[in-house]
C-alpha cells in the first residue's frame, strides 16, 4: 500500500506537468509561428517479486510477478506541422511555407532562429534596419543585419519566394538589397526554446543548413504579406486537458484508497 501511494503520486505529478504543457499551448493559440508541444512519459523501475522460469521438464512459472513504481515525464516534443497562412497585406510580414527558420541576431549577438515573420523597421545611424518585434536584427545569408536606404518606401519592398529583398527605383530598374537567411536543421525537435518566439541550436539539433547554398532537398517558400498562425487546435487541446484531468483525479483516488486501507490495517490491532 505504501508503494501505491508513491506510484499514484508520480502519476499526479506527471499529469500536472501535462496540464501545464497543454495550458501553454492554449495560451499561445494566437502566437505567430508558435508550434504546439506534447509531453512524453515512460514507466519507472519494476520490482520483480517472482521471476518466470521453466525447467527441462516443463515445470515452473511461465510468467513473472512484477510491480511498477509509477511514471515519469521524459521529454516535451514540438510538433512542427504547418499552421494556417493568414493574409495581412503588410509588406514586412513574411510566412515560411516549408521547414525553414529565419535567422536573427539575439541577445549578446548570438544567432537565433524563428518562424515568426512579423518584421518591423528601425532607424539606426540614418539607415533603416529590418528587425523583429523585439528589435533584434534580421540577418541576411551573410549573417549580417539587413540595412536599406530610409528613402525606400516600405510599400515598395519586394520579397521574393527565395528571400531576396528588392525594390524598383525611379528609373524602373530592380535594385536588390539583400537576401534573407533561411535555414533548416537536421533535427528540429532538438532545438531549444528560449522564449520570444526564438529557438537556438543545440548539439541535438545539428548545425543550421542555409537554403541559399542549395544543400536542402526541399527548400522553403517565402510568402510576403502573410503570416503563419499557431498550429494549436483548441478542440484537440481541450480533449487532452479533460483526459489529463481525469487521470489526475484517478491517481488522487488511488492515494485516498491506499490511505483508507492503511487506516483499516492499523485498526486491526485494536
Amino acid at each position: 500500500m505504501m508503494r501505491s501511494l508513491w506510484t499514484a503520486a508520480s502519476g499526479m505529478t506527471s499529469q500536472q506537468l501535462n496540464v501545464d504543457n497543454i495550458s501553454n499551448n492554449l495560451a499561445n493559440v494566437n502566437t505567430v509561428g508558435y508550434k504546439k508541444s506534447r509531453v512524453e512519459f515512460k514507466s519507472l523501475l519494476y520490482e520483480t517479486m517472482q521471476k518466470a522460469g521453466v525447467d527441462e521438464n516443463g515445470a515452473g512459472r511461465p510468467v513473472s510477478i512484477q510491480i511498477g513504481y509509477g511514471v515519469r515525464p521524459i521529454a516535451t516534443v514540438k510538433d512542427y506541422s504547418m499552421g494556417n497562412i493568414e493574409v495581412t497585406n503588410n509588406p514586412l510580414d513574411i510566412a515560411i511555407d516549408g521547414e525553414g527558420f529565419f535567422a536573427v541576431q539575439g541577445p549578446n549577438e548570438e544567432i537565433m532562429y524563428t518562424r515568426d515573420g512579423s518584421f518591423k523597421v528601425s532607424v539606426v545611424d540614418d539607415e533603416t534596419m529590418l528587425v523583429t518585434s523585439d528589435g533584434y536584427p534580421v540577418l541576411s545569408i551573410d549573417e549580417e543585419p539587413i540595412y536599406f536606404d530610409p528613402e525606400v518606401k516600405i510599400s515598395d519592398l519586394i520579397i521574393g519566394e527565395d528571400g531576396i529583398i528588392s525594390y524598383v527605383d525611379e528609373d524602373g530598374e530592380t535594385v536588390e538589397i539583400a537576401q534573407l537567411a533561411v535555414v533548416q536543421f537536421p533535427n528540429r525537435a532538438g532545438l531549444e526554446d528560449v522564449g520570444r518566439n526564438l529557438v537556438r541550436q543545440t548539439a541535438a539539433s545539428g548545425q543550421p543548413v542555409y537554403e541559399a547554398d542549395g544543400d536542402v532537398t526541399k527548400p522553403s517558400r517565402l510568402i510576403q504579406g502573410s503570416l503563419e498562425a499557431s498550429n494549436v487546435q483548441v478542440v484537440e487541446e481541450m480533449v487532452k486537458l479533460i483526459v489529463a484531468q481525469r487521470a489526475y483525479e484517478i491517481n488522487s483516488k488511488a492515494i485516498q484508497t491506499s490511505d483508507d486501507m492503511l487506516a483499516q490495517a492499523n485498526q486491526l490491532k485494536r
